[in-house]
């Protein structure tokens, strides 16, 4: 029957899901256990901001952030002075809250069929309403750090200074970028109820939490590498981490508290590994020594901040062994007042890290005497490269060591489980795998790594290693295939884990049109002349998100187009063999003709990279482009006569499984006396045949 709207709903404009998720919650209310509510639901908040308060003010003053302003040099006032870090510890805290409430309503909560829980309406309804108040928070902070950093107070800035500063600078580009992702965010999750949208407002508050990373300290530091990657990861997992238990306690009444609070704990054990070996490698960066830890204001937050993530761990361990098992029982009482305790840490814990963000780092990021060249490259220049260099002078980057690490240890997971289960798969397929994921690490982390930002010669064999070799290995271990052998599906049908999640990204329309061999092969082809042909190179090679947008297209575009070419995994269009040979040779020849075009051009690519940081003892810029040029022209040779063998053996063994299923329906049909498809088939050509001849005799068939 047709679904009616009650008088409230018609009264507020409410969709039909969202006008039941209203009134479910409201039943759920007057049933559920007040005993929590009242008081607490006024002291937590109060606590949490009194600690948040406190740790924020000592943190500021033990890390020398509150110095007395020298006279004679500007001074951007008290107000910019306590207003910019409680802006920033309000926008932190803002964006956790975010992106905590939309990953449970997406992902932890059970849905209603397409449509996200009651609860997980109520979660969406309040993440549209914090991710608007944190684009006003980033908002606010480009104002008041363009106050700071002028010296003026912020009503005497004016309007150019502004807008300069934010269409102009990297820390006011993050920022407003920031701002604009928040704001998209928050129309997403008011716009609708699906969980699809509810994913892609996760997703997308996910992605606004990192510009701000990508500047500051970080960024400064002398290997702002490790500084850079690991501090995008710290913020990534604390958001997650803090944000989804916050959640957890504003759904503390709801039926479905005990299953999603297990879920979580899944996500936060690995979210607190994330969060410690991140911190303790972007302390190492900005510390210089182990000794700068007690000699340093610096290095006692950070001291602060490992006895707090102690603390954590503990607590964390206390929810794994006793609070869940209390709530499977129906004691929600025991989780929320550890949950309660654990947010008041975690507020303090951010009052730390913003006050660290404050304070000067033991490592001088911005020495007055600066080398230029290891200002952009954030390390020194390197010797002239030799095999030792090139493999002896490793450059770690823990974005791309994550990747890697992650990426084995759940493959060789998914085949243990598989094995558990008395289930084979192949060897191969494993080695094939774990060899790509050693490829990419040792191409993203070792010597090479250090060489492809100052030679082109060593970026463009970087490039067809990431673009060739490591994809081709990738798709030969079949993720995709062990993924969906491998994951359990919830006990909850109305739950998406992550195999229903993958299924769902498959069978999309984008994952359709992808998956088309023309558009695989513009993508892979078409980028190869997109970069290298314009000032696109150039601008990416001078900041470190540029380089990882660069080394995650070239895996991401190779992988796309050689799962169409030999992949096995499901989720590819069919498509037959010989069109698929003629793709591959076409790829081949956009390959061999972008590096004849790169051996015949004249003019420097990049000049403004390269020549500032070409190296004394290297040939020159247009010599060693021409080197590139060739490694780019001779490399596809070997995977390009791979692939081209692996795809004439798969149309081999096709046609051999279409031989057999047609003999053996031969052998059926003559079982049962009766004629075979081909049988009928030369039958239906025969008749066709006569009819033909009869007509053309003048006779009626």
């Amino acid at each position: 029957m047709p679904e009616t709207r009650s008088p409230q709903a018609q009264g507020s404009g409410l969709s039909p899901a969202a006008a039941t998720a209203a009134g479910h919650l409201r039943s759920d209310r007057g049933s559920g256990n007040r005993s929590h509510g009242g008081t607490g639901a006024v002291v937590v908040p109060v606590l949490v901001v009194a600690a948040a308060a406190a740790a924020l003010l000592v943190g500021l003053r033990a890390g020398g952030a509150l110095a007395v302003a020298i006279p004679g040099l500007p001074d951007p006032g008290p107000v910019t002075t306590w207003a910019l870090p409680v802006t920033r510890l309000l926008s932190d805290a803002l964006a956790t809250l975010t992106v905590g409430m939309l990953v449970t309503a997406a992902f932890l909560l059970p849905g209603d069929g397409p449509s996200v829980s009651p609860h997980g309406w109520l979660l969406l309804r309040r993440a549209g309403l914090l991710s608007a108040c944190w684009a006003a928070a980033a908002l606010a902070s480009i104002v008041l750090t363009v106050s700071d950093l002028l010296g003026v107070p912020p009503q005497r800035l004016n309007t150019a200074a502004v807008v300069s500063f934010a269409s102009s600078i990297t820390q006011g580009r993050a920022l407003l970028l920031q701002a604009t992702l928040a704001l998209t965010a928050a129309v997403l999750a008011r716009v609708g109820v699906s969980r699809g949208l509810a994913a892609a407002a996760a997703v997308l508050a996910l992605v606004a939490v990192t510009p701000p990373a990508f500047t500051g300290h970080a960024a400064g530091a002398g290997n702002h590498q490790t500084a850079v990657s690991s501090l995008v990861l710290h913020v990534l997992a604390a958001a997650v981490w803090v944000g989804g238990l916050a959640a957890l306690l504003v759904i503390r009444r709801s039926r479905q508290i005990a299953d999603a609070a297990a879920r979580y704990s899944r996500v936060a054990l690995w979210c607190f590994l994330a969060v410690a070996v991140s911190g303790l490698a972007n302390a190492a960066v900005r510390l210089g020594s182990v000794a700068q830890l007690w000699q340093s204001r610096y290095g006692w937050l950070v001291c602060g901040k490992l006895v707090a993530l102690v603390v954590l761990g503990v607590v964390g361990a206390a929810h794994r062994s006793r609070t869940l098992p209390a709530m499977r029982a129906g004691q929600r009482a025991a989780f929320t007042r550890l949950a309660a305790g654990e947010v008041v840490v975690f507020a303090a814990t951010f009052g730390l890290a913003v006050a660290l963000s404050r304070s000067p780092t033991p490592a001088v990021t911005d020495p007055v005497d600066a080398d230029p060249v290891t200002e952009l490259l954030g390390f020194p220049m390197p010797a002239a490269p030799t095999p030792g260099n090139l493999l002896g002078q490793p450059l770690p980057d823990l974005f791309f060591l994550t990747v890697a690490a992650v990426g084995a240890y759940a493959y060789l997971a998914g085949v243990r489980r598989l094995r558990r289960a008395g289930h084979r798969w192949p060897v191969p397929r494993t080695a094939s795998w774990l060899a790509g994921l050693l490829l990419f690490a040792a191409c993203t982390n070792l010597g090479v790594a250090r060489y492809a930002y100052v030679l082109f010669s060593a970026h463009m064999a970087q490039h067809m290693m990431l673009s060739m070799l490591v994809p081709i290995l990738l798709v030969g271990g079949a993720p995709v295939t062990l993924a969906l052998r491998a994951l359990r599906r919830p006990t909850d049908p109305q739950v998406r884990g992550a195999r229903e999640w993958l299924l769902r990204a498959l069978h999309s329309r984008p994952a359709r049109v992808l998956t088309h061999p023309l558009v695989a092969l513009a993508i892979y082809s078409g980028s190869l002349f997109g970069l290298y042909f314009s000032d696109l190179l150039g601008t990416l090679m001078r900041s470190h998100l540029g380089h990882l947008a660069m080394v995650a297209h070239f895996v991401a575009s190779g992988y796309l187009l050689f799962w169409v070419l030999v992949g096995v995994d499901p989720g590819r269009r069919r498509v037959p063999h010989p069109i698929l040979v003629l793709v591959h040779l076409v790829a081949m020849m956009a390959h061999g003709f972008f590096g004849l075009a790169l051996m015949q051009t004249t003019s420097l690519l990049a000049p403004e990279w390269y020549v500032s940081v070409h190296p004394a003892w290297a040939s020159s810029l247009l010599e060693d482009q021409k080197l590139g040029a060739g490694i780019a022209w001779a490399f596809g040779e070997i995977p390009g006569a791979f692939v081209m063998g692996l795809l004439v053996r798969q149309w081999i063994r096709d046609d051999q499984r279409e031989q057999a299923r047609l003999d053996r329906a031969a052998d059926r049909a003559e079982a049962r006396g009766e004629d075979d498809e081909l049988a009928r088939y030369n039958a239906f050509l025969a008749e066709a045949n006569r009819r033909d001849q009869d007509r053309r005799g003048g006779r009626r068939p």
